[in-house]
């Protein structure tokens, strides 16, 4: 073998070596990662008479729950299941919820019309915004703006900069007589979002165009969402989550969001109403809201955690 050859050949050797090793570097991680979240709780207690509705996690593994009752935020850590009261919410509610990389909550206020942002480090609220809304239930944060639906009226709230604007929905847009859309998302080619319908066709999904509010029904196939709520895209595997028939229904979205095909169906003996999802590691995590039962003081309410497909 030439000299030229056998240096060809040894570094076509090493950086072959070097990628293997790197690959099992990487793999390795990733189960060291998994075997460690397979030891954290799959199920932890909330405070006693919280109402949890809503859930977000951040680029830590910590979970932030929004209370119905009083619109309290709550944090817990996923490695161990504890948590506290972080920010209280003045007697309004928080149904919906994001945190942004700078640690700020985007809070959808329910039936009293407001968005807020709280900062998730301090507790302090930093602005509230009144929408004119009836029933500000979802969130969804995409670059430069946070989208919040409405359930009772055929609009949506973007604010950005500051400022809330309202955007009509129309197209094939239907309103119901009673709690229509729901939970919201982006498309997997970001260029449009998803809202969930509880009424139209039975239940489904809309993809809206952000700049003019026209919706379009998303073709699922057979598959209905009359009890939809929170939605969590990971790629293009689309949850959501299915409240009262205690599920999680899965679809495989294309990139427009324009067709859905359904996976498969995720049920847990432990669900009792969840609303709303998140992700962490391999795992989904999930409130119970418990809406099966009249609230007080002492109601218990927990979070589940289940595997992704």
């Amino acid at each position: 073998m030439a000299l030229a050859d056998r240096s060809l050949a040894r570094r076509t050797l090493l950086t072959t070596t070097a990628a293997l090793t790197g690959a099992a570097l990487l793999g390795g991680t990733a189960h060291a990662a998994e075997t460690r979240q397979a030891a954290w709780p799959a199920q932890f207690p909330l405070p006693d008479g919280f109402q949890p509705e809503g859930i977000t996690i951040g680029s830590r593994p910590y979970a932030y729950f929004g209370s119905l009752a009083n619109g309290d935020i709550y944090r817990a850590s996923l490695a161990t299941g504890r948590g506290k009261i972080v920010a209280k919410g003045a007697g309004r509610p928080t149904v919906g919820l994001k945190i942004d990389r700078h640690d700020r909550l985007f809070l959808a206020g329910g039936d009293s019309g407001e968005i807020r942002t709280v900062d998730a480090r301090s507790g302090e609220t930093e602005q509230v915004y009144a929408t004119g809304g009836t029933f500000v239930n979802d969130v969804i944060l995409t670059p430069g703006a946070a989208w919040f639906t409405d359930s009772f009226k055929p609009v949506l709230y973007r604010l950005a900069k500051g400022a809330v604007t309202t955007v009509p929905l129309t197209g094939d847009w239907q309103q119901g007589p009673d709690f229509t859309a729901n939970g919201i998302e982006r498309t997997p080619d970001g260029r449009a979002l998803l809202v969930v319908n509880d009424f139209a066709n039975g239940g489904g999904l809309m993809r809206v165009d952000p700049r003019t509010g026209a919706a379009r029904a998303v073709d699922l196939g057979a598959a209905k969402l009359p009890n939809g709520d929170g939605l969590l895209l990971l790629g293009r595997i689309l949850y959501a989550v299915q409240q009262r028939q205690n599920a999680i229904d899965v679809f495989r979205l294309n990139d427009a969001g324009t067709r859905g095909t359904a996976i498969t169906r995720i049920t847990d003996p432990r669900f009792r109403i969840p609303t709303t999802v998140a992700a962490w590691g391999r795992r989904l995590y999930l409130p119970n809201a418990r809406f099966d039962v009249e609230p007080t003081p002492t109601t218990d309410y927990d979070a589940v955690a289940v595997r992704q497909v």
